[in-house]
């Protein structure tokens, strides 16, 4: 639906998201001797938040541990009040959080993030700005007006272009040579000069006046 230009996920309460079900998770192991379906539809739902073609903002106005840490991670943007913490304590109850590294390790230096999984231990908000784990904090009660800010940024932008944008960063992000990731990059933003959108956009910057977009 190109009419969605940006998705906002928030919540009410003191938390934004805790991970798993510790509980649910023990049953299945103990009734099913497997937990295999219950980390496989959280993989799906992260990778999902990549494949969409709109960007994918947290608003964190409290605690994200452990699986809930991750999906912080795996949104394209985040935002989060200055009291908002971050940790992924599995290791204090002798489950690793493995998963979650996956997204930690790629928005994070590698020692912050070594850290955070090895120590379990939490992060503060001013924390995780500086080490890249989320765009900005800001005092509670500007949470909702700084998210709002951001995606209506955002919403200004064709939504085609938008989509050819993340969907291009990630491929060429996941690519480890630099000239195959040139290569592809140039590729796409030739192809990008030919759409509507692209096309519209230089007229209105050349004649100075307002775009016009078709997407």
């Amino acid at each position: 639906d190109k009419s969605v230009k940006v998705v906002v996920l928030r919540h009410d309460g003191k938390v934004f998201s805790s991970g798993h079900d510790l509980k649910e998770l023990a049953t299945r192991q103990s009734t099913l001797g497997t937990t295999d379906p219950v980390f496989s539809l959280c993989t799906e739902l992260m990778l999902t938040i990549k494949r969409v073609r709109f960007p994918v903002i947290a608003e964190v106005g409290g605690l994200a541990t452990a699986g809930g840490c991750q999906l912080v991670a795996a949104c394209d943007l985040a935002v989060a009040s200055d009291t908002a913490t971050f940790s992924t304590p599995g290791v204090k109850i002798g489950l690793f959080c493995t998963t979650p590294s996956v997204e930690l390790g790629r928005v994070m230096p590698m020692k912050q993030a070594m850290e955070m999984l090895l120590t379990g231990d939490a992060m503060t908000a001013a924390q995780a700005v500086a080490c890249g784990l989320i765009n900005k904090a800001v005092s509670a009660d500007r949470l909702r007006e700084a998210t709002t800010e951001l995606a209506d940024k955002i919403a200004q932008a064709p939504s085609d272009t938008i989509a050819v944008g993340k969907r291009a960063f990630y491929k060429h992000m996941a690519m480890s040579d630099v000239t195959k990731a040139y290569d592809f990059a140039q590729g796409v933003m030739v192809a990008n000069m030919g759409a509507p959108d692209c096309e519209e956009g230089i007229d209105a910057f050349i004649s100075k006046r307002k775009p016009e977009w078709k997407s």
